[in-house]
């Protein structure tokens, strides 16, 4: 039986069916970007060694990378505006894989500073994918299944950051590492090469990212994508950018909503961050032993996730969001207040209701 002729609706957004091939490279980006922002959560402690930063200091990678997404997003959703979802998510590509090539003159360097702003362009290319990704993957059919292919394009996400955390930890990572007091111990070249060592083995895991980014890069270009941008006429003006904003602002929902994803992607970033030094603190093991740790944790995010969306469909999302956020309270309490390794199971048991 022959399939219909791909046509898009009425209204321009929507298509009479699901385009599965281009569908899929579109969930597959959603991997892509969550490898790269798990593999921030081993470069914290993979440089807190590797140049003898503070937790402070350390925490300058993911401020890099956010405000990569704080400066791009609004520029990127006027691309989309412009151009169109293909040319947005090609402009992404770009900017993670130059990202990506950054570091190869950062490591040659050894200078923290170049590897931030590595990061931050990584964190730019990532604004361009996400921004177009999100409402494409919900276009790309039927407007009834729109949520649908949103939850499944999302369940690539914890797949991706399982890949990037396992990757990155177990290349950087190695059982040889000399520790921070046998650093100190060590005369200055001995300490230096050492270190110079550590701030190299960063680079196999972004080689790896640069020829999969190239190959993704190339399968986007040449594969159809249709519009899904909507049959707007002259007597249909768009507002404008400022527009848009100012009625927004006077939303209180949408304020609450923004005021409430703010707070989650600190506590998210918060947790996932430190999650392999506190593994190292409360159970006295190396980077690599503390890493599994964090694996697990993108583990019990999908975990979550899944719970969540079976949850959802017998009880209303404010209660389910709720009990989730009452949870996680009380483990983020127990982790703070409790000084042994069951303090990490707790940070671990975290994700599921952050999911």
């Amino acid at each position: 039986m022959n399939k219909p002729a791909l046509q898009q609706t009425p209204d321009g957004f929507y298509l009479n069916r699901t385009p599965w091939f281009a569908f899929i490279l579109l969930c597959s980006i959603f991997a892509l970007w969550a490898a790269a922002a798990s593999m921030n959560d081993v470069l914290i402690a993979h440089f807190k060694k590797a140049f003898l930063l503070s937790d402070f200091q350390t925490a300058f990678v993911q401020s890099a990378f956010y405000l990569g997404y704080f400066f791009v997003a609004i520029p990127a959703a006027l691309v989309v505006r412009r151009f169109s979802y293909k040319t947005t998510i090609l402009i992404g590509l770009m900017l993670y894989l130059f990202g990506c090539a950054l570091f190869f003159p950062a490591a040659s360097t050894a200078k923290y500073g170049m590897f931030l702003m590595a990061l931050f362009v990584i964190a730019a290319g990532l604004s361009f994918l996400e921004t177009a990704c999100n409402t494409y993957s919900t276009l790309m059919g039927p407007r009834e299944t729109g949520t649908r292919r949103l939850n499944i394009s999302q369940t690539f996400h914890p797949f991706g950051a399982m890949t990037g955390v396992y990757v990155g930890s177990f290349v950087m990572f190695k059982d040889t590492d000399a520790t921070r007091e046998q650093l100190a111990q060590m005369s200055a070249s001995e300490a230096a090469a050492q270190q110079l060592q550590m701030i190299q083995s960063t680079l196999l895991p972004y080689k790896w990212m640069i020829a999969v980014l190239i190959l993704m890069f190339i399968l986007i270009a040449i594969t159809r994508f249709p519009a899904c941008k909507g049959n707007g006429t002259v007597s249909e003006p768009r507002a404008s950018i400022g527009q848009s904003l100012g009625r927004l602002r006077r939303n209180p929902r949408f304020c609450f909503g923004v005021l409430a994803q703010f707070l989650y992607v600190g506590a998210q970033v918060g947790v996932w961050s430190f999650t392999i030094r506190l593994a190292m603190q409360m159970g006295g093991m190396n980077e690599r032993s503390a890493s599994w740790f964090l694996l697990t944790t993108f583990a019990a995010y999908f975990i979550g996730k899944m719970i969540a969306n079976l949850l959802m469909r017998k009880m209303h999302p404010a209660k389910v969001l709720a009990v989730y956020g009452v949870l996680c309270i009380a483990l983020l309490a127990y982790t703070i207040l409790v000084p042994n390794i069951t303090a990490v199971y707790a940070a671990v048991g975290v994700s599921v209701f952050l999911g």
